[in-house]
């Protein structure tokens, strides 16, 4: 008996193996694991926009021209002379930009109108269940999935005036003129330009829509149904109202993206844009990389930059009133 109670003894004495220790019991590891996750994403936000954009501001207060690129420290100030330049609408420069001005707003208008309209009608189109839905969805996304400069380029091809295929429609096929027309030059360059920038983004319009319409009961359509309302004013009485945080975010998204859109006419013009496709961003990289005058070229940026955040802030100003009285 003794000797079995000398042997549990110890047993009973052995200490207790001890616990790992995880993530969850070192609190100076939860503290600071938020802020080593988003450090990469703040450095390459730093890195990519906000460095560039202060350095931006910088260059437009110096004369940094061609003589000074390999000394940018060299260059001397020019105080606000490069804003009277650019807003000097009496010389070459100021006028030059307030022309591009009003094309790049009224790309940018037309556009965002025809975006949104052919989004909206696809994605109510492709609401109801029919055979095949799936597949048509998958056709309308390929502009928005394919690369840009892929797209703009076969445009660039398709437009051209004596072997792309636009005129061969229009001219030997439909005969609906005589006469083979530039779409790449001259007062048809603002057709084109806002005909691909519509075939690239009409599609994110319909992708958002068709994401807030999946929201919507299919019930209240329904019901409006029983009660005799017609597609026109279920469309108007429910559809409109309850897209409209999607519609608030959606055409800010789309005014700022053509606004200040540049790959469109760089890759379908070339450098030499016509003036009638003469946007406000390839106008400003014409301004910088033809003339060498990098402080001018800044200049135009930061109104730029101004001008897409006062129309930001009275945007959001506005509809946020709306909303709130409604």
């Amino acid at each position: 008996m003794s000797v079995a109670t000398s042997e549990a003894r110890p047993a009973a004495e052995a200490k207790p193996a001890k616990k790992k220790r995880g993530p969850e019991h070192r609190p100076g590891l939860n503290r600071w694991l938020p802020y080593l996750l988003l450090a990469p994403a703040v450095l390459a936000e730093l890195l990519i926009h906000i460095v560039p954009m202060f350095v931006g501001i910088w260059m437009s207060f110096v004369k940094l021209t061609k003589f000074y690129i390999a000394n940018w420290s060299a260059a001397p100030s020019a105080g606000l002379n490069n804003y009277k330049v650019a807003l000097d609408f009496n010389n070459a420069v100021g006028e030059g930009l307030l022309k591009s001005f009003g094309v790049t707003v009224a790309f940018s208008l037309i556009t965002v109108g025809l975006s949104w309209v052919f989004g909206m009608a696809a994605a109510v189109a492709l609401q109801p269940q029919f055979r095949g839905r799936s597949l048509v969805r998958t056709l309308f996304l390929v502009p928005y999935a394919l690369p840009a400069y892929a797209g703009i380029l076969t445009w660039n091809f398709m437009l051209q005036r004596d072997t792309g295929v636009v005129n061969h429609v229009l001219v030997d096929n439909l005969h609906l003129t005589s006469d083979r027309p530039f779409w790449l030059i001259g007062g048809n360059a603002l057709v084109s330009l806002i005909t691909v920038a519509t075939w690239k983004l009409w599609t994110f319009a319909f992708l958002t829509l068709m994401a807030g319409l999946q929201s919507i009961p299919r019930d209240v359509y329904e019901a409006a149904a029983v009660d005799g309302a017609g597609n026109l004013r279920q469309w108007r009485n429910i559809t409109l109202p309850s897209l409209r945080p999607v519609n608030l975010v959606l055409v800010l998204v789309l005014f700022l993206w053509t606004f200040s859109d540049f790959n469109t006419p760089y890759v379908l013009f070339g450098t030499a844009q016509p003036p009638a496709g003469d946007l406000i961003t390839f106008h400003i990289y014409n301004a910088s990389f033809l003339t060498w005058n990098f402080g001018t070229g800044a200049a135009m940026s930061v109104l730029l930059l101004i001008f897409l955040m006062i129309v930001t802030g009275a945007y959001l100003l506005i509809t946020g009133r709306r909303s709130r009285r409604g």
